[in-house]
């Protein structure tokens, strides 16, 4: 869950649900100009007639079909239908009268001076408003037709009738921006700016490009230094045609390694047939001798390129270059020991990768994790439908459903153990180094290695909750290690420690000004996330980078060695915002690459040298990309890659939501929402509002991206408002509101949606009677608690798919992280659960989705809240399970059916219709009738 996805998706609605007769034609905005153009028209009119005025022919508002006037009909000076609306002969003017009221007409007299002087100005005045709205009128491009203007995430309001967005276009891709990385690689010679590009369009199937090739103007330079490595896109060996899934070159180019028949198997990792291409031969050898279909789980090239390591089997083995046989280092893997790779609750909650080897900088020696899942319980996964092994039943066993046993260590149970060894290359032995004053075993977290030049490992380890954080420093070559540091963070605000794999190693060079190796780590700093150089390597009082009343994430993205220059993503100019800085080494002249006078959210990848960043704007406006020259590189470049025409110009053509960002102070704390409007929302209306939320630990929802999703489908296309609030618990807010959520999940968290939920109720838009809040996974966990502490009050229904439902069901590492252990905080448990069925009887009616073949979140918990519903003979909710879906819920069409259920499912809700079920009563019904009943319920194709 410490990755868990935002799922979205979708699918889609009924035909010519997107050409609604109820709008306004979009040339009705033009009228502003021809009002006061007819003004002065009027003015140099003689005398008009009532009969003038009432000849014109009543118009209707299409929206509501109720009788409107044009705004020229609007203004001050028009006829109030009788004879004083006269320009000239009017109350203004001495003239005639109609008679009739008693007074004498007189012939026409010389207009009174003063009356003069008020014409005067009143006319001075009305030119100066017709300037004025010409202006504001071709500024604003309003004689443009809604589908000639860009997109503007800041609008408040919407001209025209434009097409509506559909859920078929959310699940199908038509809102996402199209993205690019870049698989930047390091030359041969240090060079910088290269990359690695597969399978490009009218190029060989594998080349090393410079970076500056990609731009329409040819660099000359750039080309020479084009180096194709694999020439066609499928190999043959023994007369058998291979297709590469991927491809990692060696250092220095000459060779590469290539995967063929990739099979997924976690999150991260994978298993795949493994191949030596020789570049200058276009020849392959297998990576195992002798064996093609060995199915190998991780392959990575030394960086001298002269050997690669592999895992296979739970072992670890070295094959050198020239040699027709491998060396086998370790011998204990098997089904409870992992050598080199992570177990699954490693793989998903502290590593992040399939990877559990890391090389020395001149590849004598490599360390690796051994995990050893002995006293590990299992989990049965079980397949009714499909067999992910690929493995046959035995005769007579095709009924059974297959089952895969998962060693999955939930809280308060046994964790793995994992130890790091290190293997010397040279004397081909294994061994590890015992440090005093570390975890007993069964209290050990290893969660970061990174090597420190030849010689030295840099290790983090934490206590198995994540509060009590020591770094060790190892040397290799004397096979002895001290601790540089230690950490209690549950002394310090009683929180956590995030996980984190950014830790950067800063290698000495006197003449940069850096006498010591160092390294850069994010610590906790001014109530937030900051960088730190620590240097020496044992110095624990660092030089702080940052800091201040903001955070970095996932911080350095790079480092300029030359230059001392370190590049990172911060959310300095606003919580919600992302932009790219530079700072140097010694903390001082920190400044930033992207424009931060203006609202963006951006993302970056850089070169192997820094001289070159991937700029990815993501919002809020549409999303682009180009590439760029850094601070480190001192020749200018830039080029656009990506723009999205295509997806600027469906923003022109479909009504988006509109989008309003702020803030809302609960218990004195500012809370970020985005709460999006129907397009042509209307305040004098009662709308129903829905609550999205993730609400995990350190997460955040409310963003600058520009993001279509199901919540922009419910707003744009349903009609409803949609808000989306970061509670307590969230991350950008200070570390102080992140961490009072610990020991106690959805506590804090359900109060925080129960007490925007009231905010909303209070507005006059609102519709008080018709809240509901929706959740996946965490999300899900949150629906189900905010229902169950709100019970009823505030809001009526909810929608929860793959919610967690006691804490105890969840993996140790990440739920420990934030609840400590059964064992010793069992009320904290207790209360965290969903558990008060009663109070979840007191809504109106909830949804329950799950997968069943959820590997990350079990259905487990689902299903013992169901029974603690049916021991309560509680019945106001639905469920609906799909059949070998994991946490995602993709087998056989289920994502699709997820949205549709949710969709068809929240517009019963807020239609009323699960007000009808309680109390059901038998109704006569005859054929004819129930003839008419059916055809009233069709429902009409779908839009495409």
């Amino acid at each position: 869950m410490a990755s868990s996805r935002k799922e979205e998706g979708g699918l889609s609605l009924p035909e010519n649900i997107g050409d609604s007769p109820g709008r306004r034609p979009s040339h009705d905005s033009l009228s502003s100009v021809s009002t006061t153009s007819l003004v002065f028209e009027r003015i140099n009119e003689r005398i008009m007639k009532d009969s003038r005025f009432n000849e014109k022919k009543q118009r209707h508002d299409p929206l509501n079909g109720t009788p409107y006037v044009d705004h020229d009909d609007q203004d001050s000076l028009k006829d109030e239908h009788n004879a004083a609306s006269d320009l000239e002969t009017g109350p203004f003017l001495a003239g005639n009268n109609d008679g009739e009221t008693g007074t004498k007409q007189f012939g026409i007299q010389r207009m009174d001076r003063g009356l003069k002087k008020i014409i005067i100005i009143v006319s001075s005045l009305v030119v100066v408003g017709w300037l004025a709205g010409l202006f504001v009128y071709v500024s604003t491009q309003a004689y443009k037709h809604p589908s000639q203007m860009d997109h503007d995430p800041e609008a408040t309001s919407i001209r025209g009738t434009g097409k509506q967005i559909t859920l078929d276009q959310i699940q199908g891709g038509v809102w996402y921006a199209q993205r690019h990385s870049i698989s930047w690689i390091a030359g041969a010679d240090g060079e910088d700016g290269l990359l690695l590009e597969r399978g490009a369009a009218g190029k060989d199937y594998l080349v090393v490009e410079d970076v500056r090739s990609q731009a329409d103007t040819r660099d000359a330079i750039a080309v020479q230094r084009r180096k194709t490595l694999m020439e066609k896109g499928t190999f043959e060996y023994n007369g058998k045609e291979y297709t590469p899934n991927d491809a990692i070159p060696s250092k220095d180019l000459l060779r590469v390694l290539l995967m063929t028949d990739r099979q997924s198997n976690w999150r991260h990792s994978s298993t795949a047939n493994y191949w030596i291409l020789d570049v200058q031969t276009q020849t392959v050898d297998p990576l195992v001798p002798g064996e093609p279909s060995a199915r190998v789980q991780l392959a990575q090239w030394s960086p001298t390129s002269d050997q690669v390591v592999y895992t296979k089997d739970n072992d670890i083995y070295v094959r050198r270059l020239g040699y027709s046989t491998a060396k086998r280092v370790t011998t204990d893997g098997g089904a409870e020991v992992f050598n080199g790779v992570p177990d699954w609750v490693y793989e998903e909650e502290v590593l992040a990768s399939g990877t559990a080897t890391w090389w020395s900088a001149d590849g004598n020696y490599f360390a690796f994790l051994r995990t050893n899942e002995t006293g590990v319980p299992e989990y049965p996964v079980q397949y009714f439908v499909s067999r992910p092994s690929g493995k046959q039943p035995e005769p007579g066993e095709e009924a059974y459903p297959e089952v895969r046993q998962i060693k999955y260590p939930k809280a308060g149970s046994h964790n793995p153990v994992v130890d790091l060894f290190f293997y010397d290359v040279i004397k081909g032995d294994v061994f590890e180094v015992e440090i005093s004053g570390g975890f007993a075993d069964d209290d050990r977290l290893i969660t970061t290695v990174v090597w420190a030049g030849n010689k030295e490992v840099l290790i983090k380890e934490t206590n198995r909750v994540s509060d009590v954080m020591r770094v060790v420093l190892v040397d290799v070559a004397a096979r002895t290690g001290k601790t540089v540091r230690t950490m209690n963070v549950k002394a310090l605000d009683g929180g956590w420690f995030e996980i984190s794999q950014k830790t950067k190693y800063i290698p000495a060079d006197a003449h940069k000004n850096r006498p010591a190796d160092g390294y850069i780590d994010t610590v906790i700093h001014d109530n937030g996330d900051h960088l730190a150089y620590f240097t020496p390597l044992d110095n624990p009082n660092p030089i702080m980078l940052t800091s201040g009343s903001w955070e970095v994430e996932s911080a350095p993205s790079a480092v300029d060695l030359d230059r001392n220059l370190v590049y990172f993503v911060g959310t300095k100019e606003s919580s919600i915002q992302r932009h790219v800085y530079s700072v140097r080494l010694n903390g001082k002249d920190l400044s930033p690459l992207t424009d931060t006078t203006i609202e963006g959210y951006y993302g970056a990848s850089f070169s192997a040298g820094a001289g070159y960043m991937l700029l990815s704007y993501q919002g809020p406006k549409i999303p682009w990309q180009k590439v760029v020259s850094t601070l480190s590189n001192p020749s200018h470049y830039e080029h656009v890659i990506e723009k999205n025409d295509e997806l600027a110009e469906s923003a022109k053509k479909y009504e988006l939501p509109i989008e309003i960002y702020g803030t809302i102070n609960v218990d004195g704390v500012d809370l970020n929402y985005v709460e999006r409007r129907p397009p042509h929302f209307d305040e004098k209306k009662k709308y129903p509002v829905l609550f999205q939320q993730y609400s995990g630990p350190g997460s955040q929802q409310v963003n600058k991206k520009f993001n279509v999703d199901f919540q922009s489908y419910v707003a744009a296309n349903l009609g409803y408002v949609c808000v989306t609030v970061d509670g307590r618990g969230t991350g950008f807010i200070g570390r102080k509101n992140r961490v009072l959520v610990r020991g106690d999940l959805g506590h804090w968290e359900s109060h925080d949606q129960i007490a925007a939920a009231k905010i909303w109720k209070a507005k006059k838009y609102v519709d008080g009677s018709r809240l509901a809040i929706w959740g996946w996974s965490y999300g899900g966990f949150m629906t189900l608690k905010t229902l169950e502490q709100d019970a009823g009050e505030t809001f009526s229904y909810g929608m929860a798919v793959a919610p967690v439902t006691d804490w105890r069901f969840y993996d140790s590492i990440y739920t420990e992280r934030y609840m400590l252990t059964p064992q010793t905080n069992p009320d904290g448990y207790a209360s965290s659960a969903v558990s008060n069925v009663s109070a979840l009887s007191q809504n109106v009616r909830f949804l329950l989705m799950h997968g069943v073949a959820d590997d990350n979140v079990h259905m487990q918990n689902s299903l013992t809240l169901l029974d603690k519903l049916d021991l309560a003979g509680i019945e106001n909710y639905d469920v609906h399970v799909f059949p070998d879906s994991d946490h995602g819920i993709y087998f056989h069409n289920a994502n699709r059916i997820v949205y549709d259920k949710l969709n068809n499912w929240l517009v019963n809700a807020f239609n009323g219709e699960w007000l009808k079920i309680a109390d059901a009563k038998p109704k006569e019904w005859k054929s004819d009738s129930i003839a008419r009943e059916r055809r009233s319920l069709e429902v009409p194709s779908r839009v495409h």
